[in-house]
Order: C-alpha cells, then sequence, then structure tokens
C-alpha cells in the first residue's frame, strides 16, 4: 500500500473517531504532497464546512450543485451559508469558486479573503484569490498573492503553475519557464506544467527541450491530443518529418476533432510530395471547420500544385484575415491590392506583440556599410543561382558582408562553399532562437539588414520586427509586400513597379534602373549530348516549354497553349515533370481540349547547368501569367530561349517583362491575351522571325544590362549607400531610383 494512501486511510480514520483537527492536519499534509488529490480535497472541505459551519447536510447541498456544474445554485446556496456561518473556511471557499466560474471576479475576490480570514493557513485560498485578481487585471496584486502563497507553502506545485501562466501571459517567458521547472519539481506529474514548459521551450526555439516536455506530457496523459501535436510541429521544424508525421497521427487518435492537427498533418505531408494525402488532410480541416479559410487556401494551393483546377472557385471563400498566407494566395488572382491586403494581415499575426529598439550601431573603424543578408537559400537554390554573381562582384573594400543562413546546413554543398569565399562572415542561425539572432546582429552592429526570403518557404522575416539594423530592405525573396513598418525599403525597377504601384506596399521603393533580378554571368551552361530524342522530344517540330512550377499553372494558360498546339501542327508542349498528380492531370486537361496527351512531354529536374544546356531543344518559351517565371526565366533567356509573356498586374506578374525588356526584347513582353496567343503563333509559323529574335538574345545577353553582372551590383551598391547615408543625415526613408 503507498504512502499516500495509508495517510488517507489515517485520516479518514480520525474523521471517524471525531478527532476532526488530527485529520483536517493529515489532509493537510496530503495536500502539500499532492495539491490536486480529489478524495483529499473533498474530504477537507467537508472537514473545514463542519467546523463552526452549517450542518453537513446544507453544505452538501452546495457541494453537490457545484460539483454538478450547476454554479448559480452553488453561488445561491453559499451566499445564504456566509451570511449565517461568515467564519466558515470551506462554505466562503467554494462560494469564491462558484463566483468565479460565474465571472463574477469582485464577488470572488471577497470571498476568498474572508476564507483567508477563516483560516489563515490553507494556501488553495490565496492560490484562488490570486486567480480572481488576475481576471480582474490587478496583475501585482496577484503577482504579490501568488509569491506570498509560494512563501508560505513552497512545495503547493498550484502556486507556482498559475504564477507561471500569469507571467507567461505578460511575454515573462524566462521567469514563467523556471517556475513551471519548479512546478515539475514539486509534482512530476503534473501535465498540464509539462505541456506549457514545452510551448514556452517552443517559442524560444529550444525544440529538443520543447519536444521531451510534450513528450513527458503524452506519457502522463496519452490521451492529450495537444501534445501530441505540438511535439509533431518542433519535430517538423527539425524536418523530421516521419517522426512529426506520427505525432500528428497521434494527436488525431486521441481527437479526431484536432483540426489543427489535420492541418499540421498535411503540411508534414507537403513535405511528404504526397499532393493527394495533403489535400485530403487540409479538407479534413475544414469538414471539422467549413469556415476555416486558412485550411481552404493551403488546400486550394496544393490542388494548384497537381493541376487540379476542379474547385478553383472557393478562392473568394478564403478572403479575410484568418486565410492570412500571402504566397499562396499569389497563383489565383492577378491584384496587387488583394496581395496588399493579405500581406498586411499575415503582418498583423507575425509581428503582433513586438515593440523594436531602434539599433544604433556606431561608425564602423574601417569606414565600410556593414550588410547583413539573412536567407534560408544560401546552397544549391534557385536564389543562389542569381545572386552568386552579386556576391562575388560585392565591393568588399566599401561593404562588409555577412550572411545568416537559417536554411539547412550543406557544407557538401559547391555553391555554398563559393559563396563562404565571397563574404566576411557567414553565421548559421537555424537553430538560434529570435531573440539571440537579434543580440548576434547588434552585437555586429549591422548598419543594414535584407532579407532575402520575406512571406516564402522557411522565411523567419520575424527577425526584422524586432529591428536588426537601422535600415532593414527587402530584396528578392518575396515579390510583394511585406505589409509591416518593420521593413524600410523594397527593392525594384521601373517594369515591376509601375508608377503608382506603391500604393501597394508599406515599403519605400527603390528602382533600380533595367532590372531588379540579380543574374550571374558566369552560370556554366553544359553542352546537351542527349539529343530532343533523349528528352523525349521529337526529332521535328515546334518546340514550345514552360519549366514553371505545376502551382503557377491556370486555366488561362492552359487554355491558350493547348490553342496553340491545335493551330501549329506537329508541335509539343515541353513541360516540368513537377509530380505525377500534376502529369496526370495535365494530361487529361489536354484530352477534355482535344489535344492528343502524347503532345505533352514531361522532363525531371535535372542539374542546373544540365537544365541550361538542354534549352538548345526548346524553340520558345510561354510564361505562365499571375505568377511568372523569375529564375525560371532568366535561365531561358541566359540559355538563348526566348521567353514570351504577359505583363500583369501585381509584381509577381511583371516580372518576366522586366527580364525580356532589360535584355533588349520589349516586344515579347504583351499586355493582353489575345496578343500573347497572337505573337506565339506568328512566332511558331514563322521561322525568319523567330530566328531574327534569337539571333537578337544571343546578342543582347552579353551587350545588354541584364546579365553585366558587376553593373548591376555596382547599382545594388548606390541603393544601399544612399539608404545608409540618408540614416546617417538622420533622415526617415524615402523612395528613389539608380539609374
Amino acid at each position: 500500500m503507498s504512502g499516500l494512501e495509508t495517510l488517507l486511510i489515517k485520516a479518514k480514520g480520525a474523521a471517524k473517531r471525531g478527532e476532526a483537527d488530527a485529520a483536517r492536519e493529515i489532509y493537510r499534509q496530503v495536500l502539500e504532497k499532492h495539491p490536486r488529490n480529489p478524495r483529499a480535497r473533498a474530504a477537507l472541505a467537508a472537514l473545514e464546512a463542519a467546523h463552526n459551519s452549517p450542518s453537513q447536510q446544507q453544505f452538501d447541498i452546495m457541494v453537490a450543485a457545484y460539483q454538478s456544474g450547476r454554479m448559480e445554485e452553488a453561488a445561491r446556496e453559499g451566499r445564504v451559508l456566509a451570511q449565517a456561518f461568515p467564519r466558515a473556511h470551506g462554505v466562503q471557499n467554494l462560494l469564491g469558486a462558484a463566483l468565479l466560474a460565474l465571472d463574477d471576479d469582485a464577488g470572488a475576490v471577497e470571498a476568498f479573503r474572508r476564507a483567508i480570514q477563516a483560516d489563515p493557513d490553507h494556501p488553495a485560498s490565496y492560490n484562488n484569490l490570486a486567480i480572481a485578481l488576475r481576471k480582474l487585471g490587478q496583475l501585482e496584486e496577484a503577482e504579490a498573492t501568488y509569491r506570498a502563497v509560494i512563501a508560505r507553502a513552497p512545495d503547493y506545485a498550484d502556486a507556482h503553475y498559475n504564477l507561471a501562466n500569469m507571467l507567461q501571459l505578460s511575454d515573462r517567458s524566462d521567469e514563467a519557464a523556471e517556475l513551471f521547472s519548479e512546478t515539475i519539481r514539486i509534482d512530476p506529474t503534473y501535465v498540464d506544467a509539462h505541456y506549457n514548459l514545452g510551448n514556452l521551450l517552443a517559442k524560444a526555439a529550444r525544440r529538443e527541450k520543447a519536444i521531451a516536455c510534450f513528450a513527458e506530457a503524452a506519457r502522463l496523459r496519452p490521451g492529450h491530443s495537444d501534445a501530441h501535436n505540438n511535439m509533431g510541429a518542433e519535430l517538423l521544424a527539425l524536418d523530421r518529418v516521419d517522426e512529426a508525421l506520427a505525432a500528428y497521427e497521434r494527436a488525431l487518435a486521441a481527437d479526431p476533432f484536432n483540426g489543427q492537427a489535420m492541418i499540421n498533418k498535411g503540411k508534414a505531408l507537403v513535405l511528404k510530395r504526397d499532393g493527394p494525402g495533403a489535400i485530403a488532410a487540409f479538407r479534413g480541416a475544414l469538414a471539422l471547420n467549413p469556415v476555416d479559410r486558412s485550411a481552404r487556401l493551403q488546400a486550394l494551393f496544393e490542388e494548384a500544385h497537381i493541376c487540379d483546377w476542379s474547385r478553383r472557385g472557393e478562392f473568394a471563400l478564403t478572403e479575410g484575415p484568418e486565410a492570412v498566407q500571402p504566397f499562396a494566395a499569389l497563383p489565383f488572382v492577378d491584384d496587387p491590392a488583394h496581395q496588399y491586403r493579405r500581406s498586411r494581415d499575415c503582418a498583423a499575426k507575425m509581428f503582433e506583440g513586438l515593440a523594436p529598439v531602434m539599433p544604433d550601431p556606431a561608425p564602423s573603424a574601417d569606414g565600410r556599410i556593414r550588410v547583413g543578408y539573412f536567407s534560408a537559400d544560401f546552397h544549391n537554390h534557385a536564389t543562389m543561382y542569381l545572386m552568386s554573381g552579386f556576391f562575388r562582384e560585392h565591393d568588399r573594400s566599401r561593404f562588409e558582408v555577412r550572411i545568416y543562413s537559417s536554411g539547412p546546413q550543406r557544407e557538401e554543398d559547391y555553391t555554398r562553399a563559393d559563396l563562404r569565399s565571397h563574404v566576411d562572415a557567414f553565421t548559421e542561425i537555424g537553430a538560434m532562437r529570435d531573440e539571440d539572432v537579434v543580440a548576434l546582429a547588434r552585437s555586429d552592429n549591422l548598419d543594414i539588414a535584407v532579407d532575402l526570403k520575406g512571406y516564402t518557404g522557411g522565411s523567419r522575416s520575424r527577425l526584422f520586427g524586432h529591428r536588426l539594423a537601422p535600415v532593414q530592405v527587402s530584396f528578392m525573396g518575396y515579390p510583394g509586400s511585406i505589409g509591416h513598418p518593420c521593413m524600410d525599403y523594397f527593392i525594384a525597377d521601373h517594369v515591376t513597379m509601375p508608377l503608382s504601384a506603391e500604393r501597394h506596399f508599406s515599403e519605400k521603393i527603390v528602382r533600380l534602373a533595367h532590372c531588379y533580378q540579380a543574374n550571374d554571368d558566369r552560370r556554366a551552361i553544359v553542352t546537351d549530348t542527349k539529343g530532343r530524342t533523349g528528352w523525349g522530344l521529337p526529332e521535328q517540330g515546334f518546340v514550345f516549354a514552360s519549366f514553371n512550377h505545376s502551382y503557377k499553372i491556370s486555366p488561362r494558360e492552359w487554355d491558350l497553349w493547348m490553342g496553340l498546339l491545335r493551330d501549329v501542327p506537329g508541335s509539343v508542349m515541353w513541360l516540368l515533370r513537377s509530380n505525377q498528380w500534376a502529369e496526370a492531370n495535365l494530361r487529361k486537361e489536354a484530352q477534355a481540349r482535344g489535344i492528343d496527351p502524347a503532345r505533352l512531354v514531361f522532363t525531371p529536374s535535372v542539374d542546373h547547368g544540365e537544365h541550361l544546356g538542354r534549352l538548345i531543344h526548346a524553340d520558345l518559351f510561354l510564361d505562365t501569367f499571375a505568377v511568372n517565371a523569375h529564375t525560371t526565366a532568366s535561365d531561358a533567356l541566359w540559355a538563348g530561349l526566348p521567353v514570351l509573356t504577359l505583363a500583369g498586374q501585381q509584381f509577381a506578374a511583371r516580372v518576366a517583362a522586366s527580364l525580356v525588356t532589360a535584355v533588349g526584347l520589349p516586344e515579347l513582353a504583351v499586355k493582353s491575351e489575345k496578343a500573347y496567343a497572337e505573337m506565339a503563333l506568328f512566332l511558331a509559323r514563322d521561322p525568319a522571325a523567330l530566328a531574327d529574335v534569337c539571333d537578337r538574345l544571343a546578342t543582347n545577353r552579353t551587350t545588354h544590362p541584364l546579365f553585366d553582372t558587376a553593373a548591376y551590383t555596382h547599382r545594388v551598391e548606390t541603393a544601399l549607400e544612399q539608404m545608409h547615408q540618408r540614416r546617417i543625415d538622420g533622415l526617415t526613408p524615402e523612395g528613389f531610383a539608380v539609374e
């Protein structure tokens, strides 16, 4: 028999013998070690009520009402008894609890104070008083009361736990974590303390320790769905996708109606490249909550990835601040005002609660401007295909160039190895807490912090809400506004950002001459040895190509592209093989438009240099509309493949227009779908006209600004210098142009 059970039997025996004082003392000893024990609590409450209090029968009526959730009745009975027996601790304490449940917090405070007067040594009454004071917003007095009861009863776990909760809500996370830890020391079985400590550690990016806390909470209470779910979120952040999926499955087994676990399962399945599985999970969350705009948007975005357009009309139902993913909304509508609303909604959540202090770094000893670049993509990635040349050409006699990498550590990656040789410092921040990254950036005395991610995968743009530097810049990563004043500047150009377009940006706009996009004029093109047939293309016939990701393709483009195949006999459409479901759906969509699916040729992803080399077999690159080809378009132009684009409205829909204009082929940026179809058909039917375009592109790629990496880098450096000088002069950010 356990020691606890022995004490409970001993107390019960004392009560039966009429030794009420001895019984009360034993029950209090039990509650000091096991404050949540229901048998001890109920027995002590009964004894207290019997001591200088109404009859047990009267008190039992009140207790029964309280335990059955009939709080109005419990309070009514309690008020009568409290007036008749003001010194009855049990009555006053239970009355306070009933009033607290009824949100009569002021009444609860009075009742708990009377309970304390009746029995100053009962820690639960102090704890309950603090809860009522906290609900009234009297936080200082609540904290003092919690600390008083902790001083009186150091091993009273509830007081530590409740004070920790209050401090957590007051953004005093370190103190809260210490108190949750102390709660666990007192009572290792305190499930909610393990769970809440896990949440605090997760917020601080201490992922392994957070996982351990969630695991212990789930071990103690296997049906704790949220503990399993939050554990999964931390595992997913560590890229332990299979373990995360298992945690989400446990969360859903414990609670099939846990919609957040369903959504998180979908996110994990996206990383597993299981499109249909992810869609089923998002749609499952939507079935649980049909007004969940976020779940609907994520489902639609994944359906776009597999080119399932059957429910695309639902996009209008995703409007609202709850569905804030700006990037996921890009391919559905070409509307800069719409995207700006999404960005502002996202920013309102991402930067909530931040109160940044503006850093004021002293001038550098060597006179250089200290610039920090932040991204998760400093490896063999599209961003580095574009920016490798920029970092190579960056003038380190004028700029101290520091890299802060939040992505995977890939030291074997040749792109990263080359980058390290062109910068002053390369720091891995992926496992660091936000506050530690901020402290690091400030200790590095950054003059300018540059975000190369924005609202894209792996983003840590929240860092910028803390203020990493006195000047902060959005550049290259996200084709739209952050929607928050923490970002001072956005680098664009005159094509992507025509006059008046800045009204859809919270940042001040810096327009570079020619093109905003970086390009590397040393990108290697591997000579193709496979020939057309080696890539599944016919020996003869016109090859339209589009290597955009599948989510960018919509019925608008597809209708035009299939019309071109219909009008150009023997032609084929060469597409990137994104996933097996997109391939099947696009073949089905071709068939529905009267086009033999065999005229679609899907090609796998290959090494970048090999990809550039195979483009020699395409005749014309056809761009997508709401979200253009960005890196993919510059790849095509660098390889000598003309790109036909439709210049749209939002920034993401104007990038390819900027590229073809900067390479001296502005006629390839048309202004309507009709003009797009006519130009594509003209070039497909007139070999001489197409040859002329290709010849001009071959010449222009080495003579026009798009691929002049050194001149481009100098323009960006001029922009950074002007931003820095405005700050030195005490001027607020303002838009300007760099010619």
